[in-house]
């Protein structure tokens, strides 16, 4: 099962909590935004961190972000 991380854009104001929380995988834009790492629209949680990646949602302000298990 893969898990990726969504976020609502029209929920988000780029506060930043979540690339501060998940580092490996979001960084912010130069606004503020959360963007992937790797430049997907969805990013994959790698394994060993969807912990931390739930922590990242649980701490978001807007309940901008969620995760997708495919």
């Amino acid at each position: 099962m893969v898990t990726r991380l969504h976020v609502d854009w029209t929920a988000c104001d780029g506060r930043g909590t979540c690339t501060e929380l998940l580092e490996e995988v979001l960084v912010e834009d130069d606004w503020g935004f959360p963007t992937a790492r790797d430049g997907s629209p969805q990013p994959v949680v790698p394994e060993g961190l969807e912990q931390a990646a739930q922590h990242a949602v649980d701490r978001c302000p807007l309940l901008a972000l969620r995760l997708v298990r495919d």
